[in-house]
């Protein structure tokens, strides 16, 4: 898997794995897919558990989750919308 990260930089990730600013994203059980929204966050849909910093489960009630690209949010690793007005650009439109 590969996506890019908020400094326009790809990684290349072992598969089911992938990496924000202080969270990881571990696979459960199903199909779990990120998409790369243009100029915007990474949207997680399916049977994940996000991680935070100390390895702990952080709270998730959806089954779509926005992560942040942009490195502007004041809520990462979730996105809070700010790649709106922060003039963040992503390179796959």
């Amino acid at each position: 898997m590969t996506w890019a990260a908020g400094s326009g930089a790809a990684r290349d990730l072992p598969a089911g794995q992938t990496s924000a600013p202080l969270a990881a994203v571990a696979p459960l059980e199903g199909d779990v897919t990120v998409t790369l929204c243009p100029d915007g966050p990474l949207l997680l849909r399916g049977p994940a558990t996000l991680l935070g910093p100390d390895g702990q489960p952080l709270p998730r009630s959806r089954n779509v989750v926005a992560l942040c690209r942009c490195g502007g949010s004041a809520i990462k690793p979730l996105c809070d919308g700010t790649h709106k007005v922060n003039g963040f650009r992503s390179d796959d439109t």
